[in-house]
């Protein structure tokens, strides 16, 4: 296990926003009235994402790799949901969850391609 100083606060908060991020839209597309049974098996997988965010939050440097899923799932999702989510008139639900699934993107790539040096 690692010395939990090593990581700044910031980034175990920023880890755990992503955590609460995915854990609330997950649940939401598990609970959403109506919602079909692959939505309802996206957000189960939006949920158990979360939960390994919040790994990541607990100790940043042990559990990064993980984050490498996180960045293909959310880019990926981001990808395949963008040319929908930006257009004129688009789900403006969609593109503000996409923004905030590009932004941890990114900020999980500066976190993993910068680890070493916080490592020591």
């Amino acid at each position: 296990m690692t010395n939990l100083g090593e990581v700044s606060r910031a980034w175990r908060w920023f880890f755990l926003a992503a955590a609460t991020y995915n854990l609330l839209i997950g649940l939401a597309g598990m609970i959403t009235p109506g919602a079909t049974v692959d939505a309802r098996i996206v957000g189960l997988l939006v949920f158990a994402f979360g939960v390994i965010y919040y790994l990541v939050s607990r100790d940043p440097l042990r559990f990064a790799p993980t984050l490498w899923a996180g960045v293909i799932g959310k880019a990926g999702v981001v990808g395949l949901l963008a040319p929908e989510g930006f257009v004129e008139n688009g789900d403006s639900l969609i593109a503000a969850i996409l923004i905030g699934d590009m932004l941890f993107t990114l900020g999980f790539l500066v976190f993993l391609l910068r680890r070493d040096k916080m490592a020591g």
